[in-house]
């Protein structure tokens, strides 16, 4: 947790790799990714310590457990992160990868932490 947020109870910031999420009105991360050499996948970065990979849709590993965050917080950041993969291999425009991050995140009940932050 790095810092309170006082005007949303929930929310995600995206600064370039990284990512926010605000949850109960606590701030957690930063959740980041890094392109595997081969770019095959993405390995998964939480305040800079590998926590998972994700290689396609069918093979995500992640493992936050040491962390002892909200499950909530840990569905949001991979769902956000499998999303940059997916947009960085299907080579998706800036507004085509919010939308689809939108419509992701309001298929898996997580609407509330919308609107994005996007810097």
């Amino acid at each position: 947790m790095s810092r309170m947020s006082y005007l949303r109870t929930h929310g995600v910031r995206i600064e370039d790799t990284r990512v926010w999420v605000t949850h109960r009105r606590l701030e957690y991360g930063p959740f980041d990714y890094e392109w595997i050499p081969n770019l095959r996948g993405i390995e998964l970065m939480f305040r800079g310590s590998k926590f998972g990979e994700i290689l396609s849709e069918e093979e995500i590993y992640a493992d936050l457990s040491e962390y002892r965050l909200p499950v909530r917080v840990v569905e949001v950041a991979v769902l956000i992160l499998g999303n940059a993969l997916y947009s960085g291999l299907n080579g998706f425009s800036e507004g085509e990868r919010r939308d689809i991050l939108e419509d992701c995140l309001i298929e898996a009940g997580c609407d509330r932490f919308l609107p994005l932050e996007m810097e």
